[in-house]
């Protein structure tokens, strides 16, 4: 009986052996080998931003900002007068502020035609003080300052340009020129733009001047920059028509004379004006 019973003991042992070494053949012959593992699956790729243009700085500006280019590139028109102040009045009702008003759009329009970036003191009936106009025209670079007037006297129909009387340079101890003394280094270069000026005024107005004139002109006085004054006879005139009809010959004149002008136009080395 116990031998009956070790056999079967064996037997079922073996059984189970066999049953054991089938279940792993079948397992490893369905593992897939090495080669078949399948690839991992690469990560996703984040989309990549445009590429910076050649020649673009990190630091450029998204709105493209324009930069002031070297040399003379401003004009600064001043109207003379305005607000409470009308200037000359003629008879019938002329007022030199609203003329010399009318007359920077048109000098404007021609200047712009030449490349010039034009600044005005006023736009409207305001009346700036001189140290403001003066301030308007001392805070460009690379810009020359005209101021229009418009005589009670003189002849009709005639154009004179006037450029600062002789301002010698006083500098302070710290070799800074005083305001009222702007004016001084930039005298050589007025006259030389006020004669530009002038000459083409003489072509097209008979019997204005041929060359500048120099008097003590408040508005240039504090200016730090080659400047001119203007001014067309007259408001005496019957008919306000006949200072219309002078307005783009005048335009034209300036327009060409600060075009020739350029490329005289120099900073001089000398101190800088006191603010």
């Amino acid at each position: 009986m116990g031998t009956i019973l070790r056999i079967r003991s064996l037997s079922l042992m073996g059984l189970l052996s066999v049953a054991l070494f089938s279940a792993l053949m079948v397992f490893l012959s369905q593992a897939p080998s090495p080669a078949q593992q399948p690839a991992p699956t690469p990560p996703l790729a984040s989309p990549s931003l445009p590429s910076r243009p050649e020649g673009v700085s990190g630091s450029a500006s998204p709105f493209g900002a324009p930069t002031q280019q070297a040399g003379l590139n401003v004009v600064v028109l001043d109207p003379a007068h305005g607000g409470t102040d009308p200037g000359a009045r003629g008879t019938g009702g002329i007022r030199e502020s609203e003329i010399v008003l009318d007359f920077v759009i048109q000098v404007r329009r021609a200047l712009e035609l030449q490349g010039f970036q034009v600044v005005q003191t006023r736009q409207g009936n305001e009346n700036p003080s001189f140290d403001d106009r003066s301030a308007t025209a001392n805070a460009q670079r690379g810009a020359v300052f005209v101021t229009l007037h418009i005589s009670s006297t003189g002849l009709p129909g005639t154009v004179r340009v006037y450029v600062n009387s002789d301002l010698p340079p006083v500098a302070d101890s710290n070799g800074l020129i005083p305001w009222d003394r702007a004016q001084a280094p930039f005298l050589g270069l007025s006259r030389t733009f006020g004669d530009l000026v002038q000459g083409l005024l003489a072509q097209r107005f008979k019997g204005s001047p041929e060359t500048v004139e120099t008097a003590s002109v408040r508005q240039l006085r504090t200016t730090a920059a080659p400047a001119i004054a203007v001014e067309i006879s007259s408001v005496t005139v019957e008919d306000r028509a006949d200072l219309d009809r002078m307005a783009p010959g005048v335009a034209d004149a300036i327009a060409r004379g600060a075009a020739t002008f350029k490329p005289s136009y120099v900073i001089p080395s000398s101190p800088k004006a006191l603010p």
